[in-house]
C-alpha cells in the first residue's frame, strides 16, 4: 500500500523539513492543470497518490493514478487511522495514505496534496502545520464560464456544481494563502515557491 521509497538517508532535522502543502479550491478553477504544469517542469515535487473505491478506468494502473481498493479495505484504512483525509464523491470514496506523506516529509521532499475543501479541513485538523493554499478564479463569471463551457452536463448538474462552488469560495479565509488563477504558468511558479 505504501508508495514511499526507501532512500537510505537519515531523516531531515525538523527545522529544515518542508511543510505539507495542500492545494484546494472550487471545482473548475484549474487545480489539476496547475499541478500538471508544475510537475512537468519540476517532477521532484511529490504528489500524493490517493486510494479509491472506484474501479480503474482504461489505462489507469494501481499505484500510479490511484491505489484501487474495495470497500472493506477502505473501511480498514479509515478505522486504523491510515488516511490523512478522505471523502465520498459520486458514490466512491477517496483518501490520502498518511504514512507515505509522512515518509516523504521526513526525507525532506516537498509534498503536495490536491484535494477538495472537506479534505483540506481534515488535513488542517490532523496536521496543524500544513500549508493550505486556496486556488481562486479571477472572478465568479470566469468560474461560471469554465463550469458551463464543457457543454456535457445538464442544467441541474451545472446548478449543483455552482452551488458547491459558492460554498467553496466562501471558505477562502480558512486558507493560509490565496493564488488567483489568471495564468497557469504564473500560478504554477508561485505554488512551487510556496513548496520550497
Amino acid at each position: 500500500m505504501s508508495n514511499a521509497v526507501s532512500r537510505g538517508t537519515s531523516p531531515v532535522p525538523p527545522a529544515r523539513r518542508p511543510r505539507l502543502t495542500v492545494l484546494s479550491g472550487p471545482s473548475g478553477v484549474g487545480k489539476s492543470t496547475v499541478v500538471a504544469h508544475m510537475r512537468k517542469a519540476h517532477p521532484e515535487v511529490w504528489l500524493s497518490v490517493s486510494c479509491t473505491t472506484r474501479k480503474p478506468r482504461p489505462g489507469e494502473r494501481d499505484g500510479v493514478q490511484y491505489f484501487f481498493v474495495n470497500d472493506e479495505e477502505f473501511d480498514k484504512l479509515v478505522a486504523n487511522g491510515e488516511l490523512l483525509e478522505w471523502a465520498e464523491f459520486a458514490g466512491n470514496r477517496y483518501g490520502t495514505p498518511r504514512q507515505a506523506v509522512l515518509d516523504r516529509l521526513e526525507a525532506g521532499e516537498p509534498v503536495l496534496l490536491e484535494i477538495d475543501l472537506q479534505g483540506a479541513r481534515q488535513v488542517r485538523a490532523s496536521m496543524s502545520d500544513a500549508q493550505l493554499v486556496f486556488l481562486a478564479p479571477p472572478g465568479w463569471d470566469e468560474l461560471v464560464r469554465r463550469l458551463t463551457g464543457r457543454g456535457t452536463e445538464s442544467p441541474e448538474v451545472i446548478e449543483r456544481r455552482l452551488e458547491v462552488a459558492r460554498t467553496e469560495l466562501a471558505a477562502e479565509s480558512e486558507f493560509d494563502t490565496t493564488l488567483v488563477n489568471t495564468s497557469v504558468e504564473d500560478v504554477a511558479r508561485e505554488l512551487l515557491a510556496l513548496l520550497r
